[in-house]
């Protein structure tokens, strides 16, 4: 009989990292609140990415007999009905990241064939650049979703080259930064003025209290991902005493970089004049940033400006190539996985035969083209809603972090009733004071809430409606969504 191999605290922390850490984060962290977004990364992980990961811990290791995922841990802390509802806003956290995708996925294809974002140059029969965008996203899911519901995932495994990519690309990013700081005797382009630079963000957008605070969604949204981690508390070489070792490491870790990656970007970046001008949005920062790092690095090396221009495009293209890469892999998964996984793992009774049903390829696929015109509808919605390409990508970003955040605030607030619970055997339990798991768990649930409430009122302070509504209504909607459809379902079941 073959022994399997377990997993070492190494190589756990090695896998929280590669979970957890994005590349883009650090850009788009740097773009809203400079060097201030440095502490809410320290807050969020602290107050969220450690408690947070050993709940979750709990619940894997609980329930890892049980393939529901998110709905089994949900359903057997607090009941069915609160299971499909917390699960299917979860669902729409996924449906919000294809939405967000599929328009953003141009800008890294555009930046690798012309070394710079040309998306809001691109009209098509009168549409403005935006409205061409949400065309061009339109096509993308109903290819993707159709090449997907035939079993054509083969080709989703060009997203783990995308991942070595981007990994690269943060090495070059972090040994490029620091060969500048050498070469400029230490002087930032983004200069320190004592400790209000890393408390007062540079951006207009973010000086009210209010909008303050709403960054710790942004910093939630990346650490985001720790729920995948659950399943494998079995997996490892004496769990009890290596996982709440490596979520410590791994918090320390990931903490450690992200704060300095976001530190490093104020090296070769100076806000205002890189970041300020009406050409640089959320969904192409990272790409602005690494094409300025490379034209930096060309001057500060005394290179000719024409051989600057070339290296900050070659560096721009190649993290191009790194995203469009992992975009491209990860949406051929995210097209049919959570949709899958909930369908599958909540109960078959409650869903139309059509849902349920597996194609030859063994995909939902009436399901996943359901989706996929949901999805076309809220493209095109937004992408002619007449905003300009900040105010889209804005309203992309705030819409993903929001319904990404929200499904959180239900597993959390299930772990009480999970830790009351006496009829389950528990491999792995990090809370084992009632009292102390309690505070946390309410602690945990202020921030999030008033960091979602507060997002959410920032731009209804602003009298902008428009960014209010799409960034609130993914969550309203799936959630009144499914407090109908299970309202309906149970009623027909009773009869």
């Amino acid at each position: 009989m073959k022994v399997q191999s377990k997993i070492s605290l190494t190589g756990l922390i090695l896998m929280i990292f590669s979970t957890i850490y994005g590349f883009a984060n650090t850009t788009v962290a740097f773009a809203q609140m400079g060097y201030a977004s440095i502490i809410w990364y320290i807050f969020a992980a602290i107050v969220f990415f450690l408690p947070s990961g050993l709940m979750f811990a709990e619940y894997g290791s609980a329930f890892k007999d049980d393939h529901g995922g998110f709905y089994s841990w949900l359903s057997e802390s607090v009941g069915e009905k609160t299971a499909f509802v917390g699960t299917f806003i979860w669902l729409s956290s996924w449906v919000i990241w294809l939405v967000s995708t599929s328009s953003k996925v141009w800008i890294p294809l555009t930046t690798l064939l012309t070394g710079s974002d040309k998306t809001q140059t691109w009209h098509f029969m009168g549409l403005t650049p935006i409205q061409t965008v949400g065309i061009l996203a339109l096509i993308w899911m109903i290819a993707i979703t159709f090449f997907s519901s035939k079993g054509i995932d083969s080709i989703a495994r060009v997203g783990s080259i995308g991942g070595t990519f981007v990994m690269i690309l943060t090495g070059i990013f972090v040994v490029a930064s620091v060969i500048l700081l050498f070469a400029n005797h230490g002087q930032l382009q983004e200069p320190i003025h004592g400790a209000v630079s890393f408390i007062k963000s540079p951006n207009v957008g973010f000086q009210s209290p209010i909008a303050v605070f709403s960054f710790v969604v942004y910093a939630i949204f990346a650490y985001g991902g720790m729920e995948s981690m659950g399943g494998i508390v079995d997996d490892l070489d004496k769990p009890e005493k290596n996982f709440p070792k490596g979520i410590l490491i791994a918090t320390l870790f990931v903490t450690v970089f992200y704060s300095l990656c976001i530190f490093l970007w104020g090296i070769s970046t100076n806000w205002s004049k890189v970041i300020g001008g009406d050409d640089v949005n959320l969904g192409n920062i990272t790409y602005v940033l690494m094409n300025n790092l490379g034209l930096f690095f060309g001057h500060s090396l005394g290179l000719s400006h024409a051989t600057s221009v070339i290296l900050g495009s070659l560096l721009a293209r190649f993290t191009g190539l790194s995203m469009f890469l992992g975009y491209f892999g990860s949406f051929f998964i995210l097209t049919y996985s959570p949709l899958k996984s909930f369908i599958m793992g909540s109960p078959k009774e409650l869903w139309p035969e059509k849902m349920t049903k597996l194609n030859k390829n063994g995909m939902p696929a009436y399901a996943m083209w359901i989706q996929a015109a949901i999805v076309s509808v809220i493209v095109i919605l937004i992408s002619f809603g007449g905003s300009g390409a900040q105010k889209f990508y804005l309203i992309l970003t705030d819409m993903g972090n929001i319904s990404t955040s929200v499904p959180y605030l239900f597993l959390i607030a299930a772990f009480p009733f999970f830790k009351s619970k006496q009829n389950i055997e528990r491999p792995f339990v990090a809370f084992k004071n009632k009292t102390w798991t309690n505070i946390i768990v309410a602690f945990i649930l202020i921030i999030l809430s008033l960091g979602i409430i507060f997002t959410a009122v920032e731009p209804i302070l602003q009298h902008d409606y428009t960014t209010a509504f799409w960034t609130i209504i993914g969550p309203i909607f799936f959630g009144g969504v499914a407090l109908i459809f299970y309202s309906s379902q149970s009623k027909r079941l009773k009869k």
